[in-house]
Order: structure tokens, then C-alpha cells, then sequence
């Protein structure tokens, strides 16, 4: 048996994934429960960046990961009608220049690859979610919607913006959210635009669309960010979702036209209002928080998941520094991160009408020094 803290990890995303292969890594018994029935399909595309980039390659996921990039050919900008205004092959609008190293990839992707790299898939009890959480002299006992109540030494959030246990154990209030005044929509289309393998894009003062050609080629993935004041209680509402990116997206027509009617028998569709979240401590006692649930930067960012990846490495390392103190563990993950952090939520500037300036965007990705990443520190890894 190990020695070393039992950790529950609660969200099978991005996040939560990657820190359960790291603890894994560190010899740590890791429990992940997930809400969703499986690991989630559909989403966006995702951007690793930057120092996130020797976090996948200590992983060993670098080929894979580059062999499953999205390779988009460029941007393709469009009228409310879905014809080309423009095209620039030198970059999109989502993962920027395309001579740069950085590797985009879509979201299920991604998780699916994590999934299967950590051993976790079995491991992951889905349909599940914590529903209260009370401390015990030495560790954390979880209450469970489906299973008996356990005791676990660490539980780590990794459930994104609006993380139950961030509410239950770190931060009661969603006064952390702060709106960017606006909403983002995410789902699955019949490809009606033939962009020949490039991104696709429509903008302007209130609505920006973007759409990518998914691993099929017969398919869309479609974004749509609008200005909005999102009420809360369409958080579960997807029927009132949908209704909401419809009447957003009414003005546009023709090749656009069947992207917006796929809005009503989609079943991969995703809704969020844009925020980012902003606390006075990521921890409390033996719970942290990880990703989005700690410092959502929003997905105008372009940096969330390059966060998620490297806040799960630190997190990780700082743990098994000091197995036996997990708060000191926890103060040391998020002194490391925060100035990290702060960089990459700079990025988002709302009025900005075009992308992340390259060098303003590099510097954020590269904001932290990880000298525990080096073939000699993880030779099995990086064999």
C-alpha cells in the first residue's frame, strides 16, 4: 500500500485529468469522479502553448498530440451570407501564426488522450459528483450523490468556472466571477461552408462566430461569442441556451443558414457566460483548486488550457514535495502560479477587434520557469 496521501479528483476535464496522471506519476492513489455519464464530446478548439509545451513532452504526449492537431491551412474571413471576404494562410484567428510550435487541438481530444495516458478511463467513476465536503483531523470526508460517503487525505476542484467545490470548501460565494459581459456557445455542425480546411470566422460589434473543420472533414465545430446579460438560471436551461445563440445568430443567412438550424438537434453543445475568476486563495486546509475552478482567464484568453496543463504539473509537484503537509504544498503551487496567472488573464481585453498580440501572447506563455522539467528530472517520461 502507499504511503503517500489519497487524493480525490473532482472533474474528468482538461484540469482534472491532467492532475490525476501527475500524481499518478508521484505514486499518489488518485480517484477521479466525474459528473458527465462519459468523457464529454464536441467543444472547441484548444491552444498548448509556451512552457505547456514541456509539460506535454514530460508527459510523452507531444507525438501524439501533434499527430491529432487540428492543422488548420488559415483563416477564412466571411459576410453574414458565409462568403470569403478574405483569406490569410498565415495564421487563425484562435491559434495564431501557423509557424509557430504551438499545437491546436480539440478540447474531447485532448481529454480523451489524457484519459488514456493516465490508465484513468476505468479508473474515472462517471456520473458522479461530490455533494458535500466536512475536514476530519487528517483528512476530507466526501459525500457522494450515488456512493457512501469516503474519506480522502486531499480533494482536489477541477470542475471549471462554477466548481462545486470551490462553493463547498474554498469560496462559498460566485462573487470570484467576474463577467466579461458576454456569453459563449459551442456546437456540432453539417459542414455547409467548405472553407477547404481553414478556419472560419465572422465578426462584428456584438456577435463573433468562428468555425473549424472537425477530424472528419465532413463536420463543423461552431463558436459563438455575443454580448449578452446572462441570467443565472439559464446555467442548466440548454432548450433556453440554445434559444438565446438562435436569436443571437437571426441576421446571418445563407451558407451560415444551416449552421444556425443544427442549433436544434445538436447534442454537443456547450454554453457559458464569459468570466474570469479571480479569489484571494485557491486552497483551504486539504482542498485546492485547479484550472478553471481556480483562475478561469475565459476562453478569449486562448491560454486555459495551457493554465490547466501547467497549474496540474506545479500543483502536482509541490504535493509530492511535501506529501505529509499539504497546505504548505498548496501555499507553494499557487505562489508559483499566480504571476503566471495574472500575465494570461491580462490577455483578455474585450474591445480588442483582432487577435492576442504574438508577443504580448508569447511572454504570457511563457511567464513561468518549470526547471524541474528536464529529461534527467523525468527520464521515463520523456523516454
Amino acid at each position: 500500500m502507499s504511503s503517500l496521501p489519497t487524493v480525490l479528483v473532482s472533474g474528468a476535464g482538461v484540469a482534472g485529468l491532467a492532475t490525476a496522471w501527475w500524481l499518478r506519476h508521484f505514486g499518489f492513489p488518485v480517484t477521479v469522479v466525474e459528473k458527465a455519464p462519459l468523457l464529454r464530446d464536441g467543444g472547441h478548439a484548444v491552444d498548448i502553448r509556451g512552457v505547456a509545451l514541456d509539460v506535454v513532452k514530460a508527459m510523452g504526449l507531444f507525438d501524439a498530440l501533434q499527430a491529432q492537431r487540428t492543422r488548420l491551412r488559415g483563416l477564412c474571413m466571411l459576410d453574414r451570407q458565409g462568403e470569403p471576404v478574405s483569406v490569410d494562410d498565415s495564421r487563425t484567428f484562435s491559434g495564431g501564426r501557423l509557424d509557430s510550435p504551438d499545437i491546436e487541438i480539440f478540447r474531447d481530444t485532448l481529454c480523451r488522450l489524457l484519459a488514456d495516458a493516465a490508465d484513468a478511463r476505468q479508473d474515472i467513476c462517471y456520473d458522479e459528483h461530490i455533494t458535500a465536503l466536512s475536514p476530519t483531523p487528517t483528512g476530507m470526508t466526501v459525500s457522494f450523490a450515488r456512493q457512501l460517503s469516503r474519506t480522502y487525505d486531499v480533494v482536489i476542484g477541477a470542475e471549471g468556472a462554477y466548481s462545486s467545490v470551490r462553493r463547498q470548501a474554498v469560496h462559498a460565494g460566485d462573487d470570484c466571477l467576474v463577467p466579461l459581459g458576454g456569453a459563449l456557445a459551442f456546437y456540432s455542425a453539417p459542414d455547409s461552408l467548405s472553407l477547404d480546411g481553414r478556419e472560419g470566422m465572422y465578426r462584428e460589434a456584438e456577435l463573433g462566430v468562428v468555425v473549424y473543420p472537425d477530424a472528419s472533414g465532413h463536420a463543423l465545430r461552431v463558436g459563438a461569442g455575443f454580448g449578452a446579460e446572462v441570467d443565472t438560471s439559464l446555467r442548466h436551461d440548454v432548450a433556453a441556451q440554445k434559444a438565446l445563440t438562435r436569436v443571437r445568430l437571426r441576421d446571418l443567412g445563407g451558407r451560415w443558414q444551416p449552421l444556425v438550424d443544427a442549433l436544434d438537434t445538436t447534442d454537443a453543445f456547450y454554453f457559458g457566460e464569459l468570466v474570469q475568476v479571480k479569489l484571494a486563495r485557491w486552497s483551504n486546509g486539504r482542498v485546492a483548486l485547479v484550472g478553471d475552478a481556480a483562475h478561469c482567464a475565459s476562453p478569449f484568453s486562448g491560454q486555459g488550457t495551457s493554465l490547466a496543463l501547467v497549474g496540474a504539473f506545479v500543483l502536482a509537484r509541490e504535493l509530492a514535495n511535501q506529501p505529509g503537509s499539504p497546505q504548505a504544498a498548496f501555499a507553494r503551487y499557487e505562489a508559483r502560479m499566480r504571476p503566471f496567472v495574472d500575465l494570461n488573464q491580462a490577455l483578455v481585453d474585450m474591445t480588442r477587434e483582432g487577435p492576442v498580440p504574438d508577443a504580448q501572447m508569447r511572454a504570457a506563455a511563457n511567464g513561468i520557469a518549470l526547471p524541474e522539467l528536464s529529461p534527467t528530472r523525468y527520464p521515463s517520461a520523456l523516454a
